[in-house]
């Protein structure tokens, strides 16, 4: 696959106006933009640490993804996201290897980015985001 580096990390919370401060004041980071990907019932809020992003993700349905996983799970980190060119290759190199995959073909996520989730089962618990960004290119 081959991935550049890491696009981002997901950290699931239960409230955006709760654990944004502690990014900005503890931490000294700027959020640098907050949007809601309606289709996968999230509100996310965005934070730079070098290269590296971090991705606070806030259900806005309990029945969501995010809200089922902080009902299981409690906050926490979510996922791991790798920037990689060629998504839907990689895919289906992914697959050829005997990867479970979530998303057979790339959608829309936030910050316009083209993504895809491998499953935790072949991750090694890890659920697996691909991203591409198309528009930087």
């Amino acid at each position: 696959m081959n991935p550049s580096h890491i696009e981002h990390i997901g950290i699931a919370v239960k409230s955006l106006e709760e654990a944004i401060p502690f990014y900005e004041k503890v931490l000294g980071l700027k959020c640098y933009n907050v949007e809601e990907v309606a289709d996968q019932k999230v509100k996310t809020a965005f934070f730079k640490v070098g290269q590296t992003k971090i991705e606070l993700l806030e259900s806005t349905d309990p029945e969501g993804p995010i809200g089922k996983f902080i009902e299981k799970k409690g906050e926490g980190i979510h996922h791991l996201a790798f920037a990689v060119d060629g998504i839907n290759d990689k895919l289906q190199q992914a697959e050829e290897m005997g990867v479970r995959l979530i998303d057979k073909t790339s959608r829309k996520g936030a910050e316009g980015l083209d993504i895809a989730f491998l499953h935790p089962k072949s991750t090694f618990g890890v659920l697996t985001e691909l991203c591409e960004d198309k528009n930087n290119k």
